[in-house]
C-alpha cells in the first residue's frame, strides 16, 4: 500500500506531462500532423475511390490554412474562374496572397487563373511558389505537368506528372497520362 502510494504520484505527473505537451500543440502543428497522416495513407490507398477521399481531405486542410479574410477572397477568385473571368481571379488571388503571402494554395489557385488568361510563365512562378510552400502539392505538379505538355515540353511534362504519382498514386488516369507522356518524349505517335 505505501508503494503504490509513493507510485501513483510519479505514474500521474507523467501522464499530466504527457497531456500538457499534446495540449501545448498549436493549430498549425495539429494540422501538419494530419496533412502527414494523409500524405502516408494517399500512398497506401487501395484504389481511386480511396484515394479521392483522402484527396478531398488534405484540399480543405491545405484551404484551411487560409485566414477568413483569405478564404473569402479564394472563394471568390474560385467562383470568377468558374464564371470564365480569370483577369477578376486573378485580381482576387493577388489580393489573397497581398494577405497571406505564404499560402501555398493561393499560389497554386492563381497558377490556375494565369494559365487560363494564356499567362503559361506567370503560372509556372506561381507553382514554383506554391511547391517552395510545400512541396507535396500534388494538385500544383499535375498543374506544372500540363503547362508543359501545352508548351511541348515533354520531358517537363513527364517530370511534374512522375512527382505527382510519387505523392498521389491513385491519381485517376495517372498510369495512362504517365505512359503517354513517356510516348511522346520517345517521339511516338499517341
Amino acid at each position: 500500500m505505501i508503494r503504490a502510494a509513493i507510485v501513483l504520484p510519479f505514474v500521474l505527473s507523467g501522464a499530466l506531462l504527457l497531456a500538457d505537451a499534446s495540449a501545448a500543440e498549436t493549430p498549425a502543428q495539429a494540422r501538419e500532423a494530419q496533412l502527414d497522416r494523409l500524405f502516408k495513407a494517399l500512398r497506401a490507398a487501395p484504389d481511386e475511390q480511396a484515394a479521392a477521399m483522402i484527396e478531398g481531405r488534405i484540399r480543405a486542410l491545405w484551404l484551411d490554412q487560409a485566414t477568413p479574410a483569405v478564404g473569402l477572397l479564394m472563394g471568390r477568385g474560385d467562383r470568377d474562374l468558374g464564371n470564365d473571368a480569370p483577369g477578376e481571379a486573378i485580381a482576387d488571388f493577388d489580393a489573397a496572397l497581398d494577405l497571406q503571402p505564404d499560402f501555398s494554395e493561393g499560389y497554386n489557385h492563381r497558377a490556375v487563373a494565369r494559365a487560363a488568361a494564356g499567362d503559361y510563365d506567370g503560372a509556372i512562378r506561381d507553382i514554383e511558389q506554391a511547391l517552395q510552400h510545400d512541396p507535396r502539392n500534388f494538385s500544383a505538379l499535375e498543374g506544372l505537368s500540363h503547362i508543359a505538355e501545352h508548351q511541348g515540353n515533354w520531358q517537363g511534362a513527364l517530370d511534374a506528372w512522375q512527382k505527382a504519382l510519387d505523392i498521389d498514386p491513385r491519381t485517376p488516369g495517372g498510369l495512362e497520362r504517365l505512359d503517354m507522356l513517356q510516348k511522346k518524349l520517345e517521339g511516338e505517335a499517341t
